[in-house]
């Protein structure tokens, strides 16, 4: 396998500029997952490190050897699309076997290989059919087959589950991290699906605008988010973010309505802030803290959200208590400093 480094790199469209000084380094067999909402150019700089799109600006290295100008074929990667893109007229060794044939290997390296991934994804009862007679999953595991039987520096997914329904989205990721932990694999894996970059990834690239917003882990994006993006982007449902002003200690919303924040001496009296709590962690409380009333309930079957408003404010609860089921009522949250994010004018985390 081989780590990847990407200096400086840049893509234009034309006078569109779609990425803009991208700089990553990822590790030999690290699990990296590039996330963030369409347009935000993962997929172009996923398919500028497979060489299916030139770099405009930058290098990009895989293993200590610049690919800028190999071919796809000569960078020795292997590609997991969201299309699955099999031969329908070949049968499921016929496709994963392909690209060794292709090579011209031994018809027992062949066997070897194409057995050895069949066993790691259940297919060995499926090498005969056709893709027609096999499910979307068995379909998209053919084609992870396919990737595995090269032997490749690196496994590059993109949005491979996204055409597969929730259960058998749940079921792939099981089966791409057990994948991962088997071959111990680089791989690059792009998802505008926030769970499937918390499960799989060692870490996380969040993108927005063609620009790197954060790379950290999982936790690290969700516990300690960088920016206003990253905030509102990572969690579902997502964080509460309201706009205030810091005042020793305490911001105040447009509203009067005041919450205690701290201390944060990266902050004069008067700052612009945006105020952000995760909606597991606003706590609802029997009296003291703020009127809410409640305006929608959500239930999911493991917790309820709760559409709640202070004075005019709109704020998200997640709660496990059934006693909120009661729809326009009123009930008393509180929101505790030590869960408080601070965001400045600027947007950066203060």
């Amino acid at each position: 396998m081989g780590s990847i480094s990407i200096n400086g790199v840049r893509k234009s469209f034309g006078p569109v500029h779609v990425l803009h000084n991208v700089d990553l380094d990822i590790a030999d067999g690290e699990f990296i997952v590039l996330v963030g909402p369409s347009g935000c150019g993962k997929s172009t700089l996923l398919r500028m490190i497979a060489g299916l799109e030139e770099v405009s600006a930058g290098d990009i290295s895989i293993a200590g050897r610049r690919v800028n100008e190999l071919a796809p074929k000569d960078r020795d990667i292997a590609m997991v699309f969201q299309s699955y893109a099999l031969y329908p007229h070949m049968n499921v060794a016929g496709n994963m076997s392909y690209s060794l044939r292709l090579r011209k290997a031994a018809k027992e390296t062949i066997a070897k290989a194409v057995s050895g991934a069949a066993a790691k994804l259940g297919l060995d009862p499926l090498l005969e059919r056709k893709p027609k007679a096999l499910s979307g999953g068995q379909r998209q595991r053919v084609a992870m087959g396919r990737a595995i039987v090269r032997q490749p520096k690196a496994f590059l997914f993109d949005e491979p589950l996204s055409n597969l329904d929730a259960r058998l989205r749940e079921q792939m990721r099981a089966e791409i991290k057990k994948m991962h932990g088997d071959l111990k694999a680089t791989s690059i894996y792009v998802t505008h699906d926030q769970i499937e970059a918390m499960t799989l990834a060692d870490r996380i690239v969040a993108m927005h605008g063609g620009v790197i917003q954060q790379v950290g882990s999982p936790l690290d994006l969700y516990d300690r988010p960088a920016n206003l993006f990253v905030a509102g982007f990572m969690g579902s449902p997502a964080m509460n973010l309201i706009e205030g002003s810091y005042e020793a200690g305490q911001v105040r919303f447009a509203n009067g309505v005041s919450v205690a924040s701290g201390d944060r001496p990266g902050l004069s009296a008067g700052s612009a802030v945006t105020l952000g709590i995760r909606p597991e962690h606003v706590a609802i409380v029997g009296e003291g803290g703020l009127a809410a009333s409640v305006d929608l309930i959500e239930p999911t079957g493991f917790g309820i959200i709760v559409h709640t408003v202070v004075d005019g404010l709109p704020v998200k609860i997640f709660t496990q208590d059934r006693a909120v089921m009661a729809a326009g009522r009123n009930i008393r949250i509180t929101f505790p400093s030590e869960r408080l994010h601070l965001f400045g004018a600027n947007g950066q985390r203060v």
